[in-house]
């Protein structure tokens, strides 16, 4: 059977200026099981007749057949199936990865086969030991002689069960004990019915083939058989040509790679994953406090009650100067129950009179802020008690000495941390019963929820601060009342109430635009924050994306290698993809903990509220691995797209 059928074959090099014609109509047919030495001086075209048989490069004209299959216009892709079923390579460079061992080298062609059932090749370890490698298995090109390593690239050659092993300069480089042990096991391959084509420029070679070609200026001088060859036993032809297809063992080989690559260069890696981590550690960190400060300020949005109106006295401008807030208008208690009673749409009012005090309690002294409120302060505020219980309405009207006190005010007073319902503190040394505790509240900006005593709005009036003026009340709105319309009626009853005219003298302000207001302000805080941890990762996304080309123009030789023994472009790209997703994964899971961390540190150190969600989280991770495809397409389709022949001439 004829493995190689050339007519007319002839290769051009269009350069920017220049055509360099290299090949001139090369006629040649090479029958199964023969072992074929091309010679020729340098610049003959010895070198670019072997890359074109070999698949690696491609004819300007002319027909070639590989085993029956005409080749001369098939893609990159079908070129890559056909070197991988039906070629083996063994270069004068050796080309082994330096990274994997010489059992890792041999077994590399069937990562690219198109199947992974052992009757389709050959078993390393078996081929290894057929070199004489048996005890070189696990060790590295850098720790074999130059000897050794051919060896290993002529057991690489064989693990596919190839048609044909073409050989480039196989003993270039090698002393003449490695070249008679390198010639001597080729010519045992062709004994056994390989198909052997070797480009040489020792004619003490050419004793070994069966036929020998020499070539001057692009063009066959001679062609002369020395030997009958032994035509073998293996017939494969073109129905055999299977196009690789996609399967979890692919996958698994495409991450096992990448692992490899990523695993010998670690520096570059660990450097790679720093830079995403950061980015990653800085949008958990940012969010965490965006989202924590949002939750805050819900949290006392939550605090002020729903449909709340907040009613207080205003203040009255003459010749442009500002008059005391409630010099023209007080509000009285008695407002509370005419408010109700004569305005439509209320459903509760909580009456307010507030100043700081002295609280003496268990041999302490504590200054801390005291309201007093009417019954409706509860319900409104949601500030029902987490012990004890509310005042009724009777202990208000009678001026019940009792009061409910914050936590931080119990701490200070009481820090053994007892029981203190039913106890006694002094505000303003006037004796009052503990009987209840309010609910834990937090900060809200400068003030701190939690330091206050509350007391039964006219006691407060009546007995500590001796007057019958309100601060000011907040105003529950029924659901469904129009907002709007209840606080001019507000207005209106308080004007005619306290006879007067002038509507700046009350001012009423709506909580629900308030709380939208500051609802809004804490989504643009964690857009902002959110903006500024988006902009680090780009930036390491950015990194990625540099050190991934980097990476493409060190590792070219290698990627030449991997196209040779049978890589098409998909493989290529989709390890050098995988490679940059796993950086930027792990650097995003590192920078999930790191940010947590930070985040809760900042929250010890600053005392900030933070918040970290599982969203949050998610979004971390999905955008950090959403950065390594993104940024790794463009380096990996450079070097998808890389010509082999080229990438293994590249310095």
């Amino acid at each position: 059977m004829k493995v190689i059928e050339l007519k007319g074959l002839k290769k051009t090099y269009y350069l920017e200026k220049i055509d360099v014609p290299v090949l001139h109509g090369i006629d040649l047919e090479v029958e199964q099981g023969e072992f074929v030495a091309i010679m020729g001086h340098s610049g003959s075209g010895k070198s670019t007749l072997l890359n074109i048989i070999g698949l690696l490069d491609k004819p300007s004209e002319g027909s070639f057949k590989l085993a029956g299959i005409e080749v001369s216009k098939y893609s990159d892709d079908e070129l890559a199936s056909l070197r991988n079923q039906y070629l083996g390579f063994i270069f004068q460079q050796f080309h082994l990865l330096p990274k994997l061992t010489a059992l890792e080298n041999v077994h590399l062609p069937v990562i690219y086969s198109n199947s992974k059932d052992e009757s389709h090749h050959e078993n390393p370890e078996k081929l290894l030991k057929l070199v004489g490698l048996e005890d070189r298995m696990d060790h590295r090109p850098n720790e074999l002689s130059g000897g050794q390593q051919q060896r290993v690239a002529v057991a690489r050659s064989l693990v596919n069960k190839p048609l044909i092993i073409f050989a480039d300069e196989p003993t270039g480089n090698l002393d003449t004990k490695s070249t008679k042990e390198i010639i001597k096991m080729l010519r045992d391959l062709n004994d056994s019915g390989i198909t052997i084509v070797m480009v040489t420029h020792e004619p003490d070679l050419t004793a070994y083939a069966t036929r020998t070609i020499k070539l001057q200026d692009g063009v066959i001088i001679s062609d002369e058989k020395t030997r009958p060859a032994d035509a073998g036993k293996d017939k494969r032809g073109a129905q055999e040509l299977k196009h690789k297809v996609f399967s979890a063992s692919r996958i698994k080989d495409y991450f096992a790679e990448a692992l490899r690559a990523l695993a010998g260069n670690k520096m570059r890696s660990i450097l790679s994953i720093l830079g995403v981590m950061i980015g990653v550690a800085s949008l958990i960190a940012m969010l965490a406090v965006g989202t924590g400060a949002q939750k805050a300020i819900q949290d006392q949005v939550s605090s002020l009650g729903s449909n709340l109106l907040t009613v207080s006295p205003g203040a009255t401008q003459r010749g442009g100067i500002s008059s005391e807030a409630g010099s023209r208008m007080r509000l009285y208690y008695t407002d509370i129950a005419d408010l109700k009673r004569r305005v439509p749409g209320i459903s509760g009012i909580a009456g307010y009179a507030s100043g700081r005090v002295q609280a003496v309690a268990n041999g302490k002294n504590y200054n801390t802020r005291m309201d007093g409120v009417s019954i409706d302060y509860f319900s409104i505020r949601n500030s029902f008690p987490s012990s004890g219980r509310v005042f009724t309405s009777q202990e208000d009207t009678e001026k019940q000495k009792l009061v409910l006190i914050g936590e931080t005010v119990r701490q200070n007073l009481f820090p053994d941390g007892r029981d203190v319902i039913g106890e006694y503190i002094k505000i303003n040394r006037i004796d009052f019963q503990i009987i209840g505790i309010l609910p834990v509240k937090g900060s809200s900006g400068y003030r701190d929820e939690d330091d206050k005593v509350v007391i039964p709005l006219n006691t407060a009036l009546n007995r500590v601060f001796g007057t019958e003026n309100l601060s000011n009340m907040d105003v529950q709105v029924k659901d469904g009342a129009d907002m709007g319309e209840v606080s001019d009626a507000i207005i209106s009853r308080l004007l005619i109430t306290h006879r007067q005219t002038d509507r700046e003298s009350v001012r009423v302000r709506n909580m629900a635009e308030i709380q939208e207001t500051m609802s809004s302000m804490a989504n643009a805080f964690s857009l902002l924050l959110g903006s500024i941890a988006f902009i680090s990762l780009l930036v390491g996304g950015i990194g990625i994306m540099n050190i991934m080309f980097v990476s493409v123009s060190e590792r070219t030789k290698e990627i030449g290698l991997r196209k040779a023994i049978g890589a098409n472009n998909a493989d290529i790209l989709f390890q050098f993809i995988i490679e940059s997703i796993f950086v930027c994964s792990a650097g995003g899971l590192i920078g999930i903990v790191a940010g947590s961390g930070g985040a809760v540190l900042v929250s010890k150190i600053a005392g900030w509220t933070t918040s970290i969600t599982p969203f949050s989280v998610i979004l971390a991770f999905c955008f950090s691995a959403l950065t390594g495809l993104v940024f790794g397409v463009w380096p990996a389709r450079k070097a998808s797209l890389l010509d082999p022949i080229d990438a293994l001439r590249h310095d």
